[in-house]
This record gives structure tokens, sequence and C-alpha cells, in this order.
């Protein structure tokens, strides 16, 4: 059967392809070291899955629910969000979804048209242009000055043609752990307003900065530039809780009905056990949240200078959020005498059984992701394996 032009203008999820080919050597009894996924690796917190349990036990779960999501939920989220960023948004303000993932492809659907162009500055989550050519619109990739992982209004206005229509902004960042401060981000909402182009502000790393780092959102600037983003979060990183699934956006009257009609025919609604669940999470014991990050700011604080003294490695700047490090390894595929850095990858995966994720899949190919959401003693390990590796192909 011959596959839609659709499907197949895109490329697989180049994290899931390295994290999946992980998996099945560690299931031929290969002790990989898998840094690839972007999974954090605590359990969910007990309380959350006590309370889906009880909603089971209660029946609570065993029908459909609005497609948009249960309205305790939904004001739920409404009120965190209020609380954390002095805005007033309600229930009818919120659509929960299956993850963010799904959250951001929803939107896709519902905002862009054949021919639209979306900003998408780098290095960028894999999925943002996948899921823009999806919607049948353009990504254009915005690259940062050198130097910087972080783009400037300057280099979007670049970019920006009469054909843009939104940019999808992400902070703190996926894959560089990179955070936007209020200043950055200031301009770059007053960029937008200016311009009249939407942002599409992935805040699901917001409770995952470190070392003193402040988290802004753009809902903490002004009115006008509230009012021209749409928020996309979830409970997958915060909360440890990627099986479940559960994301949500916050935007105006406009882009909740759209979205509504979308879900209607694409979903029905997620599933019913995961909003209880995610219920309880919000208006829980929030004390979970900080032992997590702690310990993901404890394994940075570790292994930013280790990452340092593996040859041919460059880090500049230490990671401040999300759990990723994405340093700069040309100088180390040259070191070993691969052609490029998925040689370079491919091999360190074959050969020290670590796995890493390489920067072209983020648009910056002379890097590579590292994930710290696993436990020290494994990522130790992972930089003792990187260091012999690159002892044995020094040339």
């Amino acid at each position: 059967m011959e596959i839609s032009e659709r499907v197949s203008n895109i490329q697989p999820s180049a994290t899931l392809a390295l994290s999946g080919k992980a998996k099945a050597m560690k299931a031929q009894g290969i002790d990989v070291l898998n840094l690839s996924i972007g999974q954090p690796d605590f359990n969910t917190p007990k309380h959350i899955g006590q309370a889906a349990i009880k909603a089971i036990e209660s029946g609570d779960v065993d029908f459909y629910t609005a497609a948009v999501g249960i309205e305790p939920l939904r004001k739920a989220i409404a009120d965190k969000e209020n609380a954390d960023h002095g805005t007033n948004f309600t229930a009818d303000n919120v659509v929960v979804m299956n993850g963010a993932k799904m959250t951001l492809y929803a939107l896709g659907q519902a905002l862009f048209n054949e021919g639209d162009e979306v900003l998408i500055p780098l290095p960028y989550w894999v999925t943002y242009g996948e899921q823009v050519k999806l919607a049948g619109a353009k990504p254009v990739f915005v690259k940062p000055a050198a130097g910087r992982l972080t783009v400037a209004p300057e280099e979007l206005e670049a970019a920006r043609t009469p054909k843009t229509k939104a940019m999808i902004l992400n902070t703190p960042n996926n894959p560089s752990g990179a955070v936007y401060t209020r200043e950055q981000l200031q301009s770059i909402g007053d960029w937008a307003v200016e311009h009249n182009v939407i942002v599409i502000a992935d805040d699901i790393y917001g409770k995952l900065v470190y070392n003193g780092t402040k988290f802004v959102s753009l809902l903490d600037l002004s009115p006008e530039i509230r009012q021209q983003t749409i928020l996309v979060n979830g409970m997958s990183k915060t909360y440890s809780m990627t099986g479940w699934r559960v994301g949500y956006a916050i935007a105006d009257a406009d882009v909740v009905k759209g979205l509504k009609t979308f879900l209607s025919h694409a979903a029905g609604n997620m599933a019913a056990v995961s909003q209880y669940a995610a219920l309880a999470a919000i208006t829980g014991d929030q004390s979970c949240v900080e032992e997590m990050r702690a310990t993901y700011e404890e394994r940075i604080n570790t292994l930013y200078p280790l990452l340092n003294e593996i040859p041919g490695f460059k880090l500049d700047v230490k990671p401040a959020g999300a759990f990723y490090a994405f340093p700069d390894v040309s100088e180390a595929v040259k070191l070993t005498g691969f052609a490029s850095t998925d040689e370079f990858v491919n091999a360190l995966l074959e050969e020290a059984h670590v796995a890493v994720v390489p920067g072209a899949a983020f648009g910056m190919e002379n890097h590579v992701r590292i994930s710290y959401a696993t436990s020290m003693d494994v990522l130790k390990e992972a930089v003792q394996r990187i260091q012999a590796f690159m002892a044995n192909h020094q040339k």
C-alpha cells in the first residue's frame, strides 16, 4: 500500500529512534547507558497514583468526558497558572489533551493554513518542524548568533516574511537547557506584538530550573504579549508522569473553540483516569516537585565539569534548566577521525554502549544532546566510558 505524501514527507523522531535502538541492545543483554531520552527516572509520586485508583474504584472514569477535559481539572490548571503568573484565566481558557506533544499538534491543526510560515528557533525539539509540516505550513528555522543558544528579535526579524503567522518558543529549552531571561522574552514578545506573530510558548520545563535561575514565562509580561501568546504545558516533566499523557493549552476563546472542534473528531477525549491523576498532581502536595528539581540540580552540577574534561567536548555555559546538556563535540569528532557527528554517536553506542542524540536532530550538527534524567552512578559511568572511547580513537 502507498503511504500518503503528508506522512512520507516527515522524519521519524530521532530521540525515540535512538532510545529504541538502545533498548533493543539492552534486550540482547548489552549493558547500554541510555542518555538519549527525555524521560524523568522517578516514579510518579504515590499520591497521584492513589488518586487514580480512587477514581477507578468510584466509577468516575468509566465514561466519556468533555472533549476539552473535565471541568475540575481545567479549573485547577487555570488556578495554577493564575497563581504562577498573575493572570485571570478560567476553565473556559483551558483545553486538556493527550500530552504536550498532542497539544502542539492540535494547535497546528487549529491555527495553520497551507503556506503559512512558523518560526522555530535553533536548537529545537525534534517534533516541532514535523508537526508544522503536518499542518500544511512551512517551518522556518532561526539560527542564533555565534556563541549563543537563544535567539534575539533581530534574528527573528531577518527570517520573517509576509507569510509568517507564528513562532514556537521553548524555555527552558530542549535540547540545550538554556533559559531565556525576562529581558530576552520582553524583547521577543514586543517584536511579536508589533508584527502580529502568534507565540506558542512551550513551558513544559518551567518548574525545572537550577542554581538560582528564575523561570520567566511570556505570560509574566505585558497584557499585549499575553494576548499574543498561547501556553502549552503538561504533567510529564514536572510530576514525572510521562506515561499518563496529560498536556494542556491555555488560549483565548476562538482558539479554544477551534481546538474543541478538532478534538471532537480527532480524539473524543483523553483517558479519564489520567485526568483525575493530573487533578491530584496539581492540587496535592507539591514537595515532590522540589525534591525532583533538587536532584536534577545536583546532577548537572556534577556532570557539567566532567563533560568539559572530555577531550573535544565544549560546554561553555552550564545548562540552567530542563535536564539536558548540549555540548559542542566538533573537536571530539575531529580528534577521533569520524566523518560526522552522526558517525561519532553511532560508534559511541556500538562500542562504548552509551546512547546520546546527535545534534542534527535539533538543527545543530556539531552538538550532541545528553539527558541527565538518570542516576548519578549512570552519569559518572557514562562519562568514564566516553573518556575511554576518546582515548581509544584519538589520532
